[in-house]
Order: C-alpha cells, then structure tokens, then sequence
C-alpha cells in the first residue's frame, strides 16, 4: 500500500479539535492525512514525521472500534511499564474526538434539531428542563448516532500513599463530570431531578411535564400569597374602627400560611445549596474517613447509590444535548502500587460496571504479567484470584496488546529525541503556516487543498465502506451455523464480548496492512481471534518456537503448518509446565486445540506471521516470558576440564563404540548418550534443523524420561 493510499485510509473526512488547555503538543500528526506538497519556497519544512506510522494505524482502529462499542466497556491496554503509553493514548484522544466531531456533522445533516446548548443562553433552559420536564426514552433517541466523549484521566500513583485507592477512582470520576458540566445542575439534579422513564412503543414525545412539582409549587405559591395578603390585612384591621379579633385572626392564619409555604421553599433551596457546597466527593471522602467504615453496613450500597445518580443524570443530558455521551477515564499507573490497592481499584471498577447503562469506557493501563502478580500475592485475594490472569479476563472485556515499535515509529521517535522542544514548537508553527508562506502561491495552494481534501474524502468512505463489509463478513462467521468456527467460541459471556469486540479491530489492521486485500480473509481473521482468545499460551509457545528457529537461521517452509512447528517443539513445553502452569490454565480444551489448527483452521507459517501483525488480544508478555525461559534452559555449565591422555582415549573408545553401539541394542546405554551430546551442538549449529530419523528439534538436555506425551495433551 503506498504511503499517500495509508494516508486516505486514514482520514476521517474533518479537522481534528484542538488541544485542551495545558496539553503539550505532540510532533506527530495521528489523524491528517499526509500534507499537501509546499511550493518550493516552503520545502525545507517537510519533516519525516509527516508520514504514518504504525502507531497510528492500531490507534486509529482502536479509536473507531471504541465509537462503536456497547458500553460499559474495560479496554485492557497491555502494555511493558514505559512503552509511550501516554503518547498513544493522545493520539486515540484526539482520534476519538476526531470521529465524535464527524458522526455529529453526519447527524445534522440527517435530521434537522441542533444539539442544545449546556452554558451561555442554554443554561437557565437546562435548569427549566431540569426542575419542570420528565426526559422519556424513545427510539429517536436510542437511533441517534452523534456522541460526544468526556475523557477523565486517573494516574493511581497519585493516591498510591491512600489507603483506600478505590475512593480515589469514584471521586476523580464524579469530580469531572461534575466540574464539566457544573455544580449547580447536578445539584438541582440531586434534589428535584427525576429518573428518565421509558415508554412502550414508539413514541416521539421526549419531555413529559412534571405535574405534581408544577401543582406543588403552585401551591407553595399560592400560600406565600394568600399569607402574604392576610398579613397585610391583618395590618390594616388595627386601624380605629376596626375589630381587634378579626385582626388577630388574621395575622394567626397569615403567619402559619407564609411560615408554611416559606419553609417548603427555603427547604428545596438549603437541600441544593448543600448539594452545591457538599459534592459527592467530599461525602465519600467523608464516609472513608470514619473508622470502620467497612464494617458499616450498607457503605458500598450509598457509593452504588451516587453512581447511579450519577449515571441518571448523564441520561438526563443526552436526551437533554440531542446526543449520546460516553465517559472515558483512563486508570494510569496502577502497576506501580502495592497488591491491596490494585484490587480494591479493580473492585471499584467492577461496582461502576454493574449498571448494564453505564455510559463508562475504562481504559486500563497495567502490564498484564505486574498486575496478575499483584492479583496472586493479594492476601485479600486468597481463593479467588489464584491465578491474576483469569481474574484479570473477568474484568477486561477488550484486550489491547500494544504492539511493537515499527520501523517509522521508531525512526520519528528517535528524530524527535535528536530534536529539542523549542524545534517542536517551531515545526508545528511552520506547519501551520505552510499554506500561505508565499503571497503569490498561497490560493494556489488553497485550491489544491480542496481538491486533495475532496479525493481523500472519497477514498476514505470506499475503504470505511471496504471495512464495513469485511467486519460483517466476519462476524456472520461467528454464528453462520454451516461454519464450525461457533464450536469453538466458549459459552462465556464475557468472552463472547471480548471476541466480537476485538474482531473490528483485527480486520481494520489487516485493511491497513494488505491494501489490495490479497491477504487473509475475513474468515481467517475471525478465526485467529477466537484461536488468540482461548489458547494464548499454546500460541504464544509456537509463536516463540518460529520466532527462535528464524532468529537462528533455519526457519521451516512459508507452507510448513503452525501445528507442525507446535508439534516439534511439545516436549520442551512440557518440561516447562510448572514454570508456565498459570499461562497453561489460561488454555482451554486442547483437544479442540488440535482439531482447530490440525483440521479446521491450518494456518500456515506465512499466514500466522501476517496475521501476527494485526492481533491485539494476544498478551506479548507470555511470548516475552516463555523467550526468558527458554533461554535460560538452553545454558549448560562448563564441562571440567581433563587431561590429554584421558580426551585421547574417551576419543578413542567414542570412535571405537559409535558403528556397533547404535545397531548392537545398547540404546538405554551411556554411549549413545554421549555420542548425542556430541552431536548436539552440531544440530544447534545448522540453525536447530531436526536430526534425520528423529523428526524433532533439538531441545537442551532434561533429567526426564524420552517420551513425551501427545501434543494436544500438554498442560492437561
């Protein structure tokens, strides 16, 4: 694919948003195409980070797969501690903005209503709505397609020194919806609002008047009135002529109706000044500071309680907006905390996800491998997270693997290290400016704009279009029942999600990486998502067999089967399985294990180093941990040394005893276990080629029997 076919693809048809305030500019442009060529007076400005790197590309799938997703959704965003993690995650910012802003323009231009406005003349509208009008859910509103993000950020480390790190999460939450959208309207919220409420049928009536505040106050009113009015006829009544009675009747009945209707009034205005100056984070900061608080009962019940709350009233401001709201708080540094408070943030995540409404997309930045240690030595944990992994599968319903640096990504971040902030700045000011740096050329360049713009408008809709087909192309695989690709997909739910969630995103990867879609189908991308999703390890333990063989020269044939390579190299997984016996349970059946590559789905040598490319469900730390292992078992420690006269004659009798010694019946002998020895590093030599006759690789030296069980019975 050439580089200005990858930039189209890339495009999403607008500008993208600017920055917020106090955020540093990143070199790298993630959503633009590539820029129009300068005229010749401004070609000293053109920067090799201009060109698309493969960051972008995974970050540009992701951002797209996460405007479409049901929420609640957890994005496990596996990553090493370090790996530009918040670099990435600006770039899928912006992107996600990026695609907010271009479904809102489409959406306009679908219907004819203008979102409403929260601030400005809009305000004193949305307090009307908020104490007076019911929000009903209709179908309008569930067909709409604009959405609009609210991104919080939570660096853990900043409350590390807490004992209670879970409050942290639930406070930073309800602290930024409530600074974005003000302290007031939540705060009439909590005291007058009311549960959106939905209706049989369709119905196109989204606001429904609220009757008995309207006849309440009314009558409030009326009250402060009338009692307003017998005062003051109570004043008059004391003038000469008049019954000094009537007048104290009067002022009896004035007085209890004005106390009355005053103190209803007053109330309502104490209950939101309180919820103004009293936020919910200062009451859950307040029941965490009381001693035994866990022991309380019902404590998790009033934290569910303003979550709720919370969640209603994002429900009230989308039927309010005309638009769908998603909140995205991505938990940061988590992996540098002790075990106890890792769980309790993970427990806190789960309470936030139990309302199946939620409008929340938690992005969890861990290193998989630090957290399931964390998850294991939680003391807390005992019984229930054995094993961090599967604990850690029940939380994640969309794993992200961060992928390895490529060759531009890598390049633009070495250029960039070269480079200081000030030349940053200046480029991205040059940038701005290199439409007009000459008077003569800059309409010119202006037009050239537009059309440039136009074509990559229309090719990017083509490929979204491409796109489009092939996920649903690989989706109806997952429940076409003349496939047998659903008999391998479990009966979890949560697995089930974290299939179809990661199937958009492999399929996108392979539209960026095989422009002229010549390589694998759409069926075979389907199929090594859910081959990833249940035997990880099995995998990944291929994957590194391949990826040593090559490294040492001998890699098999492009049409060699991945079975094949997995089959050659089961004896040494074998000896691994008690240092590898938490990645093994990850596995599941592995007899359908064997039917899935045997049969089924045989992948060849050169599909999976294609498909490879494109998977992000894949941890790369089990991979990184079974290269360590491996390695280290292949050391062996220094033979002593011996005389000349005794090398002579070992020598001599290896010479003598090899012929015989292999065809005379003495296998189970010493000899021909030396005379393998000897050979061994010979075969390691020749790039691990298998030994003729053996038909296996050479595996280092074991004090283990030499049958090995069957392949697919590894780890069983």
């Amino acid at each position: 694919m050439s580089p200005a076919t990858a930039a189209s693809a890339m495009a999403s048809g607008g500008p993208a948003p600017p920055p917020a305030a106090g955020t540093l500019l990143e070199p790298s442009r993630p959503s633009d195409a590539r820029p129009l060529p300068a005229p010749a007076a401004c070609g000293s400005f053109t920067y090799s980070s201009d060109i698309l790197t493969e960051d972008d590309v995974y970050c540009s799938c992701l951002a797209k797969t996460l405007c479409h997703v049901p929420v609640p959704v957890t994005v496990g965003f596996y990553a090493p501690f370090g790996c530009r993690l918040h670099m990435m995650l600006d770039k899928i910012t912006a992107l996600m903005q990026q695609e907010a802003a271009q479904r809102e323009a489409e959406e306009l231009r679908r219907v004819r209503w203008q979102p409403r406005a929260v601030r400005g003349w809009g305000f004193p509208r949305l307090l009307w709505y908020l104490v007076f009008l019911q929000p009903v859910i209709t179908e309008v509103h569930l067909r709409r397609k604009n959405v609009k993000f609210l991104f919080i950020r939570f660096s853990a480390w900043q409350y590390a020194g807490t004992d209670k790190l879970w409050a942290g999460l639930v406070t930073t939450l309800c602290e930024g919806i409530r600074h974005h959208y003000g302290a007031l309207p939540f705060s009439v919220y909590s005291v007058l609002g009311n549960k959106p409420a939905t209706t049989p049928g369709f119905c196109q009536r989204e606001w429904h008047c609220r009757r008995r505040v309207c006849l309440a106050l009314l009558a409030l009113l009326a009250a402060l009135g009338l009692g307003v009015g017998l005062l003051y006829l109570s004043v008059g009544a004391r003038a000469p002529g008049h019954g000094a009675a009537g007048g104290s009747l009067l002022r009896v009945f004035g007085g209890a109706a004005t106390t009355l209707s005053g103190s209803g009034l007053l109330m309502a205005v104490y209950s939101v000044g309180k919820h103004l100056f009293v936020s919910q984070r200062k009451k859950i900061e307040r029941l965490v500071s009381r001693e035994k608080f866990g022991s309380q009962l019902g404590f998790m019940c009033e934290v569910k309680k303003e979550v709720e709350l919370l969640t209603d009233f994002l429900c009230f401001l989308e039927i309010y907006q005309r638009r769908r709201l998603r909140v995205v708080l991505e938990v940061t540094g988590l992996d540098t905390c002790y075990p106890e408070r890792v769980v309790g943030v993970l427990n806190a995540i789960n309470t936030l996800l139990s309302d199946s409404h939620a409008p929340f997309i938690f992005i969890l930045v861990v290193d998989p491998s630090i957290l399931a240690a964390c998850l294991e030595s939680a003391g807390s944990m005992k019984g229930t997270a054995d094993n961090g992994y599967l604990f850690l599968n029940r939380t994640v319903t969309l794993p992200f693997s961060v992928p390895i640096m490529g060759r531009r990504t890598k390049l633009q971040f070495l250029h960039d290290a070269v480079q200081s902030r000030d030349d940053l700045l200046y480029r991205e000011m040059t940038r701005r400016l290199r439409p007009g740096c000459r008077g003569g050329g800059g309409e010119v360049a202006q037009l050239l704009a537009v059309e440039t713009q136009a074509g990559a408008q229309g090719a990017q809709s083509r490929i979204d279009a491409e796109a489009a087909r092939r996920i649903q192309e690989a989706l109806f695989c997952l429940h076409d029942e003349r496939d047998c690709l659903y008999e391998y997909v479990p009966d979890n739910v949560v697995s089930m999600r974290r299939i179809v969630n990661t199937v958009p995103i492999t399929v996108r990867l392979l539209q960026q990486q095989d422009g002229d879609f010549a390589g694998p189908t759409p069926r075979q991308a389907v199929a090594w998502v859910v081959l990833a999703n249940q035997w990880p390890c099995r995998l990944s333990w291929a994957l590194q067999c391949l990826e040593d063989r090559q490294q040492a020269g001998g890699a098999p044939e492009a049409r060699a089967r991945l079975w094949d390579v997995f089959c050659d190299n089961s004896r040494e997984l074998h000896a691994m399985t008690k240092a590898l016996q938490n990645v093994l349970d990850l596995d599941g059946d592995p007899e359908l294990f064997e039917r899935f590559l045997g049969a089924d789905f045989p992948f060849t040598v050169a599909e999976a180093q294609s498909l490879l490319r494109c998977t992000v469900n894949l941890d790369h730390s089990i991979r990184r941990r079974m290269g360590l292992i491996r390695a280290v078992s292949a050391l062996k420690p220094p033979s002593a040394p011996g005389s000349p006269a005794h090398a002579a004659s070992h020598a001599a009798n290896g010479a003598g005893h090899a012929p015989g010694a292999l065809g005379s019946g003495q296998g189970a002998g010493h000899a021909p276990g030396h005379a393998g020895e000897a050979h061994r590093p010979r075969d390691r030599a020749h790039g691990g080629k298998p030994r003729p006759g053996t038909g296996l690789e050479w595996v280092p030296r074991e004090p283990r029997e030499a049958t090995a069980p069957p392949a697919a019975q590894i780890g069983v």
